[in-house]
């Protein structure tokens, strides 16, 4: 008999480790898990040469200025796509070594077989909590607005309905309802867009951003974010 899991509330109360790229989805998943659990830091791939996030492109400074407002230590660690899983495993074990007994992540429509992140949690003998799990896309974004988080659009693909012009903007009421009339989805679940998050509840101080010219590379383009 299969045995439905409930991973949007499985690790409650348990000491985490938080999987982060910076974006909308892992901010409010770390918000909703910090109420019921002690968080024992983030976890953050970076690409190979260590200069981006492997999720958001996003440099290694910005990242660390997000952990230190929400005043978490960052782990991180640079892999390919080739030993991709065996680094995330490391941090794994760094995390449960350091305290943790769960990982939180900010997926969403995650299935619920053959889900990587349980494989990887098991084997490292975490727990797995997904705060977001099969929730409504719309009352995500819409809870997170709400909270008073303040994102802005950092990556589109272009081939998937979003514009160079939406690079930049701020995730708020009016762009959803904008994206919902486009047709787009209000998460960017299908890929459409990524977000960085600059300020919030959980954050000490807002992160002061410089914007740097577009980059487009195929299909998408990409708003490079600094430090100010």
């Amino acid at each position: 008999m299969t045995v439905t899991k409930n991973w949007r509330e499985h690790a409650c109360g348990l000491p985490f480790i938080a999987s982060y790229s910076g974006g909308k989805d892992s901010t409010l998943a770390l918000h909703l898990a910090m109420e019921a659990g002690e968080a024992t830091g983030l976890i953050v791939m970076l690409e190979e040469e260590g200069k981006r996030s492997r999720s958001h492109g996003m440099p290694p400074e910005l990242i660390r200025a997000q952990a230190e407002a929400i005043g978490l230590p960052v782990y991180t660690a640079a892999a390919s796509w080739e030993d991709y899983e065996r680094e995330f495993a490391k941090l794994l074990e760094k995390a449960r070594s350091l305290g943790a007994e769960a990982l939180i992540t900010g997926d969403i429509d995650m299935p619920e077989e053959g889900c990587w992140h349980d494989r990887m949690t098991q084997a490292a003998g975490l727990e797995l909590g997904m705060p977001l799990w099969r929730a409504d896309h719309l009352e995500i974004v819409n809870t997170f607005i709400d909270l008073g988080y303040v994102a802005i659009v950092v990556t589109v693909n272009l081939s998937l309905g979003m514009t160079e012009q939406d690079l930049g903007r701020s995730l708020n009421r009016e762009f959803v309802d904008e994206l919902i009339a486009r047709d787009i989805d209000p998460c960017g679940e299908g890929g459409e867009f990524h977000t960085t998050v600059i300020d919030g509840p959980l954050f000490k101080q807002p992160i002061p951003i410089r914007r740097r010219d577009i980059v487009r590379n195929g299909e998408y383009a990409f708003l490079p974010l600094e430090l100010e």
